[in-house]
């Protein structure tokens, strides 16, 4: 990123974190609150367990320092608009980073369902190996499983995808490998004055990977992987495949966005409050999980 330098980083491990900073020749920091409180640093990417977004969020806005913040925003609905709220209202120029809406197939296919008639049905997916970070089983640092990890992923996409809001959703989940949290969801969301029917599932247990999108239009279809790049559109039984550009590295492509934002004031492609309304989304889901697919209004702003 030629626009940034790293000027200090802080992690939980001081060990790693002290040996990590000598190998990239910048600052360590054993807490996190001299790292935003460094005078040289004027932008802070948090990449740490969620319950520990609102802490950094709140210190970020009163040092008056840029803000790009991972997914999910929060563990609950309250904290993620709290801390939207809280950015917008001390002016923090803040990212949040579902990098799905980087993603070439997901750019491609918002383009094209435009021209294929209104929304009729969606079906978005998202499949992975197990996760390596046992935090992600300890429910008091990470707040749930793949529906709030991976999930927000997904409901974020379904919000870009249709320009609608979530209002309910019913939700059955499982345990496969993990022991406390889920790993495995489905889920169907009624869209703000749509009638269109939207599923999104999820599994963290499986040996491949895979990202569908299907969406069915009054006038075709868009059939599509984001994670294994090809689009195609349907109509009757032919399969038209789109041409599209190469994959994009959009983690880079993130880092780019927050340079442009801290940089030169650019706004950014997706805000905190984007980020706030898939934790809702993910926290109506779980509920309406533990209460056996039962239906669950999504909380608002």
């Amino acid at each position: 990123m030629p626009a940034l330098a790293l000027a200090a980083l802080s992690r939980h491990d001081a060990a790693q974190g002290r040996a990590q900073a000598a190998e990239l020749g910048c600052r360590f920091h054993a807490d996190w609150r001299e790292l935003v409180a460094d005078a040289g640093v004027a932008g802070v990417i948090a990449v740490v367990p969620p319950a520990l977004h609102r802490p950094i969020a709140d210190a970020v806005a009163g040092a008056g320092k840029a803000l790009l913040i991972e997914k999910p925003l929060a563990t609950t609905s309250a904290d993620a608009f709290a801390i939207a709220r809280r950015l917008r209202e001390a002016g923090t120029p803040a990212l949040m980073a579902h990098t799905l809406r980087w993603n070439t197939v997901v750019a491609a296919a918002r383009e094209r369902l435009g021209r294929l008639g209104p929304l009729r049905a969606l079906a978005v997916n998202q499949r992975f190996e197990p996760s390596p970070l046992a935090w992600l089983d300890r429910p008091e640092l990470s707040g749930g499983g793949i529906v709030l990890h991976t999930g927000v992923h997904s409901f974020d996409l379904v919000r870009h995808l249709t320009g609608r809001d979530v209002v309910r959703v019913r939700c059955l989940t499982a345990r496969v490998v993990t022991k406390r949290t889920e790993d495995n969801f489905m889920a169907l969301l009624e869209l703000e004055g749509d009638p269109a029917l939207v599923t999104v599932s999820g599994c963290r247990a499986t040996a491949g990977r895979s990202g569908l999108i299907d969406a069915a239009c009054a006038e075709g279809q868009l059939v599509g992987d984001h994670q294994q790049h090809w689009l195609q559109t349907v109509r009757g039984l032919e399969r038209t495949p789109v041409a599209l550009p190469p994959a994009a590295m959009t983690v880079a492509d993130a880092l780019r966005a927050f340079a442009a934002l801290l940089v030169d004031g650019t706004p950014p492609p997706v805000a905190p409050i984007d980020g706030a309304h898939a934790v809702a989304i993910a926290e109506a889901c779980l509920r309406s999980g533990a209460g056996g697919g039962d239906a669950v209004d999504v909380a608002r702003p």
